[in-house]
């Protein structure tokens, strides 16, 4: 009984020796900020994502044609090209890209490519973190507001201040925060403090201090 005891406390003395010679980093490097293909409100185009339902219609070739998920590699396979890296274009964009591939194979072929169900890049999704009812990754809709967001999420909790909200928005290649008064807007109908939403923008709403 000794002896276990012994070569047991001997186990972990020596497991913690080894733990404690491990090199820590203190941080982690940031987040990459993958910016968004919108940067003006008026310019909007789906674009498409993994998850996406995609119908792709060759013309005249209904063997080929057919439904296809988007991997979580942003990618597709079809019947005659395999890997098709689709996520981040717009479905004409796609097609055109399809038709010169399938060039090889087909001739003259003609593709319209549609989408079933939309969830989009992730660079494209709005993120609300924090104190909103249900916090959540929405997709993003043309001429989508702040308003439109709140409504989404359920509104703010008891506990939110809002007024100290931010909006962390991609810009020119850098994370840029704006402050947003989320309070004024909902619960006072300032529809003044209300602002259009780009794809990608992450709101964060803080917890109020009593």
């Amino acid at each position: 009984m000794y002896w276990s005891k012994h070569i047991l406390s001997l186990t972990v003395v020596g497991a913690m020796t080894a733990l404690s010679g491990c090199t820590s980093h203190s941080t982690l490097p940031e987040a990459t900020a993958h910016p968004s293909m919108t940067t003006n409100v008026n310019d909007y185009q789906y674009l498409i994502g993994p998850g996406d339902s995609l119908t792709i219609f060759v013309w005249r070739n209904p063997e080929i044609s057919g439904q296809f998920i988007v991997r979580p590699d942003g990618k597709v396979t079809t019947s005659l090209v395999e890997d098709v890296d689709v996520a981040g274009k717009t479905p004409s964009m796609l097609a055109r890209e399809l038709e010169e591939q399938l060039s090889t194979f087909i001739n003259n072929p003609r593709v319209t490519v549609s989408v079933n169900n939309f969830a989009g890049p992730l660079s494209e999704q709005v993120r609300v973190i924090g104190e909103a009812t249900n916090p959540r990754a929405i997709s993003y809709s043309e001429n989508m507001t702040l308003l439109d967001v709140m409504i989404a999420v359920g509104g703010l909790t008891e506990f939110a201040n809002g007024n100290d909200a931010k909006l962390v928005r991609v810009v020119d290649g850098k994370q840029t925060t704006y402050d947003v008064n989320i309070d004024d807007l909902i619960r006072d109908g300032d529809i003044s403090k209300n602002i259009d939403i780009l794809p990608g923008d992450i709101v964060i709403i803080p917890e109020a201090w009593f």
